[in-house]
């Protein structure tokens, strides 16, 4: 087993250093000149040169990768061109509200696909399976910019019973406060993976009900409850680790766009108006961050999937001798 935490250790390093010199390279070929937002007309020959060497533009791009690399690793992720301050400090201000809608929705797809998953697959072509499956689709094709939009006109404009943007009402941080402005973002956040999630569950659990384990528990007169919940689920969750850990990323890119519609205070706002305004240093630290989430979600899937099913620890294990 550690032999295989190793080997993906060593994987999720590599990875992490490549993403890091694309994220840079786009950056460094970007249309425009970087040190234009450093240097102003009035400045002489003289004072623009000392500005840029500096900030090192007058370096190779190897040179300027590994000076930034060095600074990135040790938690300096540069100043920010906008506010002329430090981008970290920054980002772990609004860090901890994207991590509240990101957990929450991840939470709620949960606890919503698996048994609406696993009853959908029981009940195969049945009105309550065809039913579900076409819940399914629409969430799958419904645009999350456009649900979101949606749920405010339904719940904050026409029935008045929800808030429409926001984290907290002025004046009021109290928990319930805070629950009650994240009903909306979290549903428009989870309705697609929910989908998705109950495509996969279902798909599986009909393999799953024709193995000899779910004959005999059958035989031995096990309720339909106690099979699916005890035996099935077990092993129709094993893909939803793996989709877990992709996911990961796409909840944070996700609430780049929900964070926008719902004015929810977290990093999907602070990179959108990064980008408007081409704040360099912002959004190379908003890619690394999500090429981050992405690489570690995929790292704890594969562990998860390897405690789950013992197969793929001697496999891993066999395969590092």
């Amino acid at each position: 087993m550690w032999k295989y935490c190793l080997k993906k250790t060593a994987q999720v390093v590599i990875v992490m250093i490549l993403i890091s010199f694309f994220s840079f390279a786009i950056v460094y070929f970007a249309p425009g000149d970087i040190s234009d937002m450093y240097v102003n007309p009035e400045m002489t020959e003289e004072q623009k040169a000392n500005v840029i060497a500096q900030l090192g533009l007058d370096k190779s791009m190897t040179e300027q990768y590994f000076a930034w690399a060095k600074r990135a690793v040790h938690g300096d992720l540069g100043v920010s061109l906008s506010n002329k301050s430090a981008v970290w400090p920054q980002f772990m201000q609004r860090l901890p509200a994207t991590i509240i809608l990101m957990g929450s929705s991840m939470i709620l797809s949960l606890l919503l696909a698996i048994p609406l998953g696993l009853w959908s697959g029981y009940k195969k072509n049945s009105w309550l399976d065809n039913l579900i499956s076409s819940l399914a689709y629409m969430g799958m094709s419904v645009p999350s910019f456009w649900f979101g939009m949606l749920l405010i006109i339904v719940f904050a404009a026409v029935l008045k019973v929800l808030p429409s943007s926001g984290m907290h009402t002025v004046g009021n941080v109290s928990a319930f406060d805070t629950f009650q402005h994240m009903i909306l973002p979290c549903i428009t956040l989870s309705i697609g993976h929910v989908a998705v999630y109950i495509r996969y569950i279902r798909a599986n659990t009909i393999g799953q009900l024709s193995e000899e384990y779910v004959l005999t528990a059958e035989a031995k007169g096990d309720s339909q409850t106690k099979i699916l919940f005890r035996h099935v689920l077990k092993n129709t969750l094993l893909p939803i680790i793996t989709l877990m850990g992709m996911n990961l990323a796409s909840l944070v890119c996700g609430s780049f766009i929900v964070e926008s519609v719902f004015g929810w205070p977290g990093i999907g706002t602070f990179a959108m108006s990064a980008i408007g305004s081409r704040d360099y240093p912002i959004i190379m630290a908003y890619v690394m961050l999500s090429g981050f989430l992405l690489v570690v979600g995929n790292f704890i899937a594969d562990l998860l999937y390897a405690f789950v099913d013992p197969r793929i620890k001697r496999g891993g294990a066999s395969g590092g001798k």
